[in-house]
């Protein structure tokens, strides 16, 4: 049996490799002959045009839109990368046996769309923040850079004024920071209407972010642009004769100016109430209001470790950062810092409670943790869910509840715990290390209490399965 695939997230990140990984160490396990192409950061281990016609099944473990043209004719079976990972052996078997699987046609727009399914508010909006997201990082931590110079230093009305510092701060905040907005908005409508989407998005995102609506205008006139020129420039029926002048002037007139005097006359005023509301709130939040609100934090982001719910508060706490209101972002760093760190430190306190594979997996933990990539949780979390989830949203609410009630801010989105070491970027540096400390902890001991041994428990299955017990 020849098994290829493709896998992909919207990050490119964690989830593309982890997929890969597991499903090929579970079809090698069976005596498989399989390849799997990763669509991350960069696509690596690319499938030729040989590995896909010698292949009986394909799979394709994927969170985005990708090419099934090179697929034409073959059996495909499509799955989200989190069950690809959390469900490695049941996809495979799925896919050998034909369960769910699809022929895409030698087209394969229609058929892709078809065979993906309507997509929903959540893959629209990750598909710009998979737009935004390099903007925000580069930017953020380029922003970080130059505080090392102190915090005037960029400021040219300053005596303390550095030329490389204003540069960088002028790369990284009033450039790459500033794109933020209309990337998320160009990103989400381009998901909803194609290529199409990208100019009406992007106006829609930079009227946002003039306009004083931010991250939140954005998302909403993001949507807006996409559908407005998904239905001019799809459900519109011109004739032929024209079909390539009314494409490439009236959609984008049409679709700009509608979106343009809506963001304008509509939607900018209101939410810009809000936000600003919000932000005040935020920037009030006395030591009681902190503690509850990096619970939150806390537990929604080591509550799926990277997926919906984690993305959603990240997300809105670096749509918050334009705002000027950097606390949640410091405390959503710590605590997606947590749950690989207390993992790591439970493999080296409990060893009994883990397998020899594990506490390998505990070493690159350390590193994954530090580098603010909580997907490092995730096989331990699916070995054991009931024991290990509860204990990483303990652990994260721990360190995120500390962040915010000693007021913890943070000038970068991320990087984990090495822009400790760039001066003026963590307000409270003592407390930083302090709460993520803590919330390490609690997990690693939670994991540890709860956990049983590794050797008891396979005696126990054993005695099951020869009905002793």
């Amino acid at each position: 049996m020849r098994i290829v695939g493709v896998t992909a997230c919207p990050t490119g990140i964690a989830h593309t490799y982890m997929a890969a990984e597991k499903l090929q160490s579970t079809a090698e396990e069976k005596g498989y002959q399989v390849k799997f192409e990763t669509q991350g950061a960069k696509t690596e281990n690319i499938l030729s045009e040989q590995d896909i016609k010698a292949a009986d099944v394909v799979i394709l473990a994927v969170d985005k839109d990708i090419d099934l043209s090179r697929f034409a004719g073959k059996k495909v079976k499509k799955v989200s990368t989190s069950r690809a990972i959390k469900d490695s052996a049941k996809v495979l078997e799925e896919a050998i046996n034909g369960n769910g699987t699809f022929v895409p046609a030698q087209d394969d727009s229609s058929q892709a769309s078809a065979s993906s399914g309507k997509k929903s508010l959540y893959n629209h909006f990750m598909n710009g923040v998979n737009y935004m997201l390099p903007f925000v990082i580069a930017g953020g931590i380029l922003i970080a850079i130059s505080f090392a110079f102190g915090i005037e230093a960029s400021n040219p009305d300053s005596d303390k004024y550095n030329i490389i510092a204003g540069a960088l701060s002028k790369i990284g905040g009033d450039t790459a920071f500033a794109l933020m907005v209309p990337a998320l908005a160009a990103g989400i409508a381009s998901s909803v209407a194609g290529r199409a989407g990208f100019a009406p998005g992007l106006v829609a995102g930079t009227l946002a972010a003039a306009g004083g609506s931010g991250f939140l205008g954005g998302m909403v006139g993001g949507i807006l642009a996409g559908y407005v020129t998904d239905f001019v420039a799809n459900k519109i029926q011109v004739k032929k004769s024209i079909s390539a002048i009314f494409q490439l002037i009236v959609v984008p007139l049409i679709a700009i100016t509608v979106v343009g005097l809506a963001m304008v006359f509509l939607i900018d005023a209101p939410i810009s109430w809000i936000l600003n509301g919000l932000t005040e709130f935020l920037n009030g939040l006395g030591e009681t209001s902190g503690l509850m609100f990096g619970l939150l934090i806390g537990v929604m982001m080591a509550a799926d470790m990277g997926g919906p719910i984690n993305k959603s508060i990240s997300t809105f706490s670096i749509g918050l950062m334009s705002a000027g209101v950097n606390a949640p972002i410091a405390a959503c760093m710590m605590a997606g810092m947590t749950p690989p760190l207390g993992l790591a430190l439970a493999t080296v306190l409990f060893k009994n409670k883990f397998t020899v594979e594990e506490r390998t997996s505990g070493k690159s933990c350390w590193i994954l943790g530090a580098s603010y990539i909580t997907e490092g949780a995730i096989p331990f979390a699916v070995a054991d869910p009931i024991r290990v989830i509860p204990s990483l949203m303990a652990g994260s609410a721990v360190a995120a509840s500390i962040s915010m009630a000693a007021g913890v801010t943070s000038m970068a989105p991320h990087g984990g715990v090495w822009v400790m070491f760039i001066p003026n970027v963590i307000n409270n540096l003592p407390m930083y290390i302090l709460a993520l400390i803590a919330g390490t902890i609690v997990t690693a001991i939670m994991v540890g209490l709860l956990k049983k041994p590794v050797q008891k428990e396979k005696l126990t299955n054993s005695l099951i399965e020869e009905g002793i017990v």
